[in-house]
């Protein structure tokens, strides 16, 4: 993909030429056919409609050596092949993302360039101190190094031409960050980068990544490396995670890294950078083994950690409403648990006292002793008992009785007399049980039952049934079928 952000060789009868040659007297850095241009890729509609314009205006830096700086400014526009280019006086040199790349890269020497991406870290992190306050662009695609002379392009213009040549993601800045935190930060990836020969943050999800600081702790990324050095790396990337976040300032961690990589050999200004290989030591092969294990257990470790916690945060809704409808089920369960615990049986009954509680049930309209005297039989008389105490309680609601029930017992009618017509009584009278055969050492009996109806609205009637019990499994008394015959 073309690069954006180049050094192009301009016609030296063109007016741009003569503009360039105007701005350099002006300003002169160095009297040349070259410029920078920045390709906005926007057709000269679209630049005037978006305002891009006013990057003309947006200062660049020059950074010398010695800690010199001077503002680097657009010297105009020009169309070429249907697009937008602003440029602007010569800084010629290489990129430092284009720097990085090469490092790990299988075309070029290694050993050269972690030592030529080395001494342009360097000299960029040198650079940045040196602006201090100053605010200038921090992504390494809008950042050329010719030696140890830093170029700052205008932040928003090169962005822009980033974005178009799609480096939309800046992998070594986190967003959260500013000030020397934001330096200290930059230069903690580009050195992960440049010792490990691996990005510390190779994933998709790289900003979170940066946030939540996952990545490879850089004695296990590079365990032959410095120690101190190290450590302030691993300071560095832990900037924007405030748990993890240590004493260390930005501006500590850097002056400390510029102790440890610049060559103290070098003279007073200190502008070389130390050899590469004077950073690592030797291991053994049983202390390289020990790290690999060490290596792979963390990976297997953190990758279940980091995608379980992201799978609760992506999901947490749905994680909440499954949360919410388990416990509400639970709740169900136990309280259906506990109704059936506290629902009567016929524990402890013999089958006269069964059936006496069965048919006592009809008076009190206990439904739910009914069902738990039966098993197997006809429930019509469970269902008929069922409707009658639901009218009744709908009654008692309607009419406000405060008095006591609308629907009388029959035992109770009887007792206090028995008087007709008797339109609002339910139950039965007159039970007679007889034993006609079976045992209870045999565990089934059966019995005739005698006794008379009472409906509301309704005459009395007289029934015989015919009731077998048997045992259940939890040893206790149940009724198993009913034979009925009305009269």
């Amino acid at each position: 993909m073309e690069k954006r952000i180049l050094i192009a060789k301009l016609d030296k009868k063109s007016v741009a030429y003569q503009e360039l040659q105007t701005s350099l007297a002006q300003n002169p850095l160095v009297q040349s056919e070259y410029a920078i241009y920045f390709n906005t890729g926007l057709d000269p509609r679209a630049f005037a409609r978006t305002k891009m314009s006013q990057s003309l205006i947006e200062k660049g830096y020059v950074v010398s050596p010695d800690g010199t700086h001077s503002e680097w400014k657009a010297a105009g526009v020009r169309e070429a092949d249907g697009l937008m280019r602003v440029w602007g006086p010569l800084f010629s040199g290489k990129r430092l993302d284009q720097i990085l790349d090469e490092v790990g890269s299988v075309v070029t020497d290694s050993a050269l360039a972690q030592q030529t991406a080395l001494f342009a870290v360097m000299s960029w992190i040198r650079a940045k101190m040196f602006l201090g306050e100053t605010k200038s662009t921090l992504n390494p695609g809008a950042c050329i190094i010719n030696k140890s002379n830093v170029f700052f392009a205008p932040e928003h213009l090169s962005n822009r031409c980033l974005y178009i040549e799609g480096s939309e993601i800046d992998r070594y800045n986190c967003p959260d960050l500013y000030g020397m935190e934001a330096v200290a930060f930059c230069a903690g990836v580009m050195l992960y980068k440049i010792l490990t020969k691996s990005h510390p943050y190779p994933s998709q999800d790289i900003y979170q990544d940066m946030r939540e600081g996952i990545f490879l702790p850089v004695n296990l990324a590079a365990p032959e490396m410095d120690e101190e050095l190290s450590i302030l790396i691993q300071s560095a990337l832990y900037l924007p995670v405030a748990k993890k976040k240590t004493s260390k300032s930005g501006t500590d961690i850097l002056v400390e890294i510029l102790e440890l990589i610049m060559d103290k050999q070098s003279g007073p200004d200190k502008t070389t950078a130390v050899n590469v290989s004077l950073l690592f030591k030797e291991m053994s092969s049983d202390q390289k083994l020990m790290i690999e294990k060490e290596k792979k257990n963390y990976h297997l470790k953190q990758n279940l950690m980091v995608k379980s916690k992201r799978f609760i945060i992506n999901n947490k809704y749905l994680i909440l409403g499954i949360t919410i409808g388990a416990l509400f089920l639970l709740f169900i369960l136990f309280s259906t648990a506990k109704g059936f615990s506290q629902r009567p049986t016929t524990a402890g009954m013999n089958p006269d006292s069964v059936i006496m509680a069965y048919y006592d049930s009809f008076n009190s309209l206990n439904h739910v002793l009914m069902e738990a005297c039966i098993m197997g039989a006809d429930k019509r008389d469970i269902n008929v008992v069922a409707s009658v105490f639901a009218i009744s309680k709908t009654r008692q609601a309607y009419e406000n009785t405060q008095g006591g029930p609308v629907i009388m017992s029959a035992r109770a009618w009887q007792e206090n007399g028995g008087t007709l017509p008797a339109p609002d009584v339910f139950g039965v009278t007159d039970i007679n049980i007889t034993q006609e055969s079976g045992s209870e050492f045999d565990g089934l009996v059966i019995f005739r039952v005698n006794y008379s109806i009472w409906a509301p609205n309704e005459h009395e009637r007289k029934r015989i049934d015919i009731l077998t019990l048997k045992v259940d499994r939890r040893k206790h008394w149940r009724i198993i079928e009913i034979l009925r015959d009305e009269r």
